[in-house]
């Protein structure tokens, strides 16, 4: 049985069809990238894997259970976690409260634990603080924990966002352009990162990324798509020399680049 299960999704808004009769299977520990022109789907896919939108047809199963129509945040409990294309961080509180945000659908004490100050409610609060500086150490964030999200530099906050997807110990990750406005020593060192990632915490991931070069020295299987249709799948091998891949999508591109 596949991790995640996405059988025949459609997605329309007001007659426009933007994913077609989508499906996809995600195993568990598998590195897939999600490409196409702009435009052609993607992110609409993350939406409905993540609950943001609920298909106008198809399923989804995580885990053997139908997910198809449950919240975001039921989505997160059941182990999907994901950054968005553009960063969603928490922009005036710290790097460090950033990541420990993520832990709180985990927390086992209550509100009154809270109020009344219990030690219950200090010593989860000690564990949450010691996870979170843990991911900060992963992505050389420890250094500026105290300091606002809003001060890291792009590709720093790029790499919080990260960090706070983990926290919420996914099994799945979704990754919407990770390398977006980094330059090219970022972008390799992003690469060996996402590697390590999952070999470290034992999760699958699923990433839509422009960078050619990054998917295909990343990304085990590619998934593309156009005008909301999957019109190929394979190794990044296959996918460089399929005619409709090159004719729908890269045009004169070299893939190698």
């Amino acid at each position: 049985m596949p991790l995640l299960n996405a059988s025949n999704l459609t997605m329309k808004f007001e007659g426009l069809v933007a994913v077609d009769d989508f499906s996809l299977n995600i195993g568990d520990n598998d590195l897939i990238g999600l490409i196409g022109p702009n435009g052609a789907g993607k992110t609409t896919i993350f939406n409905m894997l993540t609950g943001v939108r609920t298909p106008t047809s198809g399923t989804i199963e995580f885990n053997g259970e139908d997910i198809t129509n449950i919240k975001p945040y039921e989505i997160t409990k059941k182990k999907i976690a994901r950054t968005f294309q553009n960063i969603r961080l928490f922009n005036e509180i710290t790097v460090l409260d950033n990541v420990k945000i993520s832990f709180n659908y985990q927390i086992k004490y209550n509100l009154l634990h809270s109020i009344l100050r219990l030690p219950s409610f200090f010593k989860e609060e000690k564990e949450i603080e010691k996870k979170a500086l843990e991911l900060l150490y992963i992505f050389k964030l420890d250094g500026k924990k105290y300091e606002k999200a809003k001060n890291l530099p792009y590709g720093e906050q790029r790499k919080l966002e990260i960090a706070r997807a983990l926290a919420a110990n996914p099994k799945l990750l979704l990754l919407d352009e990770p390398a977006a406005g980094m330059n090219p020593q970022e972008t390799r060192e992003l690469t060996e990162l996402i590697k390590w990632i999952r070999e470290r915490f034992k999760i699958s991931i699923l990433l839509i990324e422009h960078d050619m070069k990054l998917v295909m020295n990343l990304c085990e299987r590619i998934v593309v798509l156009d005008y909301g249709k999957k019109i190929a799948e394979g190794t990044p091998t296959e996918i460089k020399s399929n005619p409709q891949v090159i004719t729908a999508y890269l045009g004169e591109e070299d893939m190698d680049a």
